[in-house]
C-alpha cells in the first residue's frame, strides 16, 4: 500500500514524488519511458521556476550540468525593441533552460533520493476503485507485452503524464476551459553561438533562440491554420520562417550548425482540466496546458507540483504513528474522515492552481493569436519610452506580477496619444 502513486516522472511528477517522499510519505512513481530521454520543449524556466529549483535544492545540479544562466531578454517586434531582465525571486535573478534529458534526470534522481521508488517502461492500464474513489492504478510493463497487469493500492493517484493523459482519461477529467488552437511550432538544436533568450514576432510568425546545455534551440511558430502546409516541408518552412520574421538571428545562424533533426508540434491545445476528483489529481500538462510561445510550462508544471505536495502531505497521515486497533464502525469512521480530508485538501489545490494560472493562460492566448499583432506592437512600444514600465513588462511576461499592473495611467496616456 502507497500513500501515493504519482504517473508520470519528468518535469510534474518527478517533483511532486520528490516532495512528498520527503515529507515521509510512501511514494511509487511510474513512467512508461526510460529516463534519461528527450522531450520536445521549449526549455525555458523563468525566474518563479528557478526559485523553486533553488528551494528544492537541485539548482546546483542544473547549474553543474553545463546550462548557462540567462540573464537578460530581447523581444522584437517589427522595428520596436525591448531589452531587459525580470527582477530576482528569491535571490534568483537569472533563467535557465536545460535540455529535458538533463532537467527530468535530475528531478527523478531527487525523487529517488528522497525515497521515493521509480519504476520505468510502465504503462498505466486503469485506475482501482472502491465505488466512485479511485484507490490505486493498474499497470503492465511496456517492454513486455506479454507481462500480467500490475495492481497497486494507493490512498492518492497523480496524473502528471503529460496533455494526452491516461489518467485524466481513465478518471473522466472533463476539460472545463478550452479553446482553439492557436499556433504550430518547430524546433531545432544549433550549435553555440552568442545568443540571449530572444523573441521575434514578424509579418508571418514567431522565432526564439535559447541557449542550452548543448547548443541553442532555435524555435519557428506559425499560425495553427498554417500547420498542413508547413508540415510538409517542415525544414524549408521553418529556415524561412527565421529568415523572414528575424533576420539578425538567422545571419547569426550563418556560422552554426543544426545539430538534431527538426522536431515540430500541430497539437498545442490550450485547456484547464478538472484537476481532482475522489482519490485522484493532475498536475501539468495532464491537468492544464496552453500554447508553449510563452514557455510558461516549466514553471507552471513546478508551481502545480508544489501546491499540490503543500496541501496533501499533511492529510496523508503520519507515517510515524503506531498502528491502534479500532473496531469496525470506529476504523469505517476514520476512513471516511480521512477521505473527507483528503478531497478537501485536493479541493484547494484545484482552487489555487485556478487562481494563480488563469491570467497567464489568458495572456498567451492574447499573445499567440497573430490578429493582434499591431495592438501588440503599440503596446510594445508605449511600454519600451519607461524604464520602469520595461521592467513591469518582463515581470509580468515571467509571472512575478500580474499583467494588469502594467497598464497604469501612464500607459494608457501614452496607449491614447496624450
Amino acid at each position: 500500500m502507497y500513500d501515493v502513486v504519482v504517473v508520470g516522472a519528468r518535469c510534474a511528477g518527478a517533483p511532486v514524488a520528490m516532495l512528498l517522499a520527503r515529507a515521509g510519505r510512501r511514494v511509487l512513481l511510474l513512467d512508461r519511458g526510460t529516463l534519461p530521454s528527450d522531450k520536445l520543449s521549449t526549455l525555458y524556466i523563468q525566474q518563479p521556476g528557478v526559485a523553486l529549483l533553488r528551494r528544492w535544492g537541485v539548482l546546483d545540479a542544473v547549474r553543474d550540468s553545463g546550462c548557462p544562466p540567462l540573464e537578460r531578454v530581447v523581444y522584437e517586434l517589427g522595428d520596436v525593441r525591448l531589452a531587459g531582465c525580470a527582477s530576482p525571486v528569491d535571490g534568483e535573478r537569472a533563467a535557465y533552460a536545460p535540455r529535458r534529458f538533463v532537467l527530468d534526470a535530475i528531478l527523478a534522481d531527487a525523487a529517488v533520493a528522497a525515497g521515493a521508488e521509480l519504476r520505468q517502461r510502465c504503462r498505466v492500464t486503469a485506475l482501482l476503485r472502491d465505488g466512485k474513489r479511485v484507490t490505486g492504478v493498474e499497470y503492465r510493463r511496456s517492454d513486455d507485452p506479454d507481462a500480467e497487469p500490475v495492481r497497486v493500492p494507493a490512498r492518492l493517484v497523480v496524473g502528471a503524464d503529460g496533455m494526452r493523459s491516461s489518467v485524466a482519461e481513465f478518471a473522466g477529467a472533463e476539460k472545463l476551459v478550452q479553446h482553439p488552437r492557436l499556433t504550430c511550432a518547430y524546433y531545432a538544436i544549433w550549435s553555440r553561438f552568442p545568443a540571449d533568450f530572444e523573441l521575434y514576432e514578424g509579418p508571418t510568425g514567431w522565432v526564439s533562440a535559447v541557449p542550452t546545455n548543448d547548443g541553442v534551440l532555435v524555435s519557428a511558430y506559425y499560425p495553427q491554420d498554417r500547420f498542413e502546409e508547413v508540415r510538409h516541408d517542415a525544414q524549408r518552412h521553418y529556415l524561412d520562417n527565421v529568415r523572414t520574421n528575424a533576420p539578425g538571428l538567422f545571419a547569426r545562424l550563418g556560422d552554426a550548425t543544426q545539430l538534431e533533426a527538426l522536431q515540430g508540434t500541430g497539437d498545442q491545445q490550450n485547456f484547464f482540466r478538472r484537476a481532482h476528483g475522489p482519490g485522484w489529481a493532475l498536475v501539468g500538462d495532464a491537468g492544464h496546458h496552453k500554447d508553449s510561445l510563452t514557455a510558461r510550462g516549466i514553471g507552471d508544471a513546478f508551481l502545480q507540483a508544489q501546491l499540490l505536495a503543500e496541501r496533501v502531505a499533511p492529510v496523508l497521515g503520519d507515517p510515524a504513528a503506531p498502528d491502534v486497533p479500532l473496531d469496525a464502525a470506529s476504523d469505517a469512521a476514520s476512513d471516511a474522515a480521512s477521505d473527507a480530508a483528503l478531497d478537501a485538501a485536493l479541493a484547494d489545490y484545484a482552487a489555487e492552481r485556478d487562481r494563480r494560472l488563469t491570467e497567464s493562460y489568458q495572456g498567451t492566448l492574447l499573445v499567440a493569436q497573430a490578429a493582434a499583432r499591431e495592438q501588440r506592437k503599440a503596446l510594445l512600444a508605449a511600454v519600451g519610452r519607461s524604464e520602469e514600465l520595461t521592467q513591469v513588462y518582463f515581470d509580468a511576461v515571467a509571472g512575478l506580477r500580474s499583467p494588469t499592473e502594467l497598464y497604469t495611467p501612464q500607459l494608457q496616456a501614452m496607449l491614447a496619444g496624450r
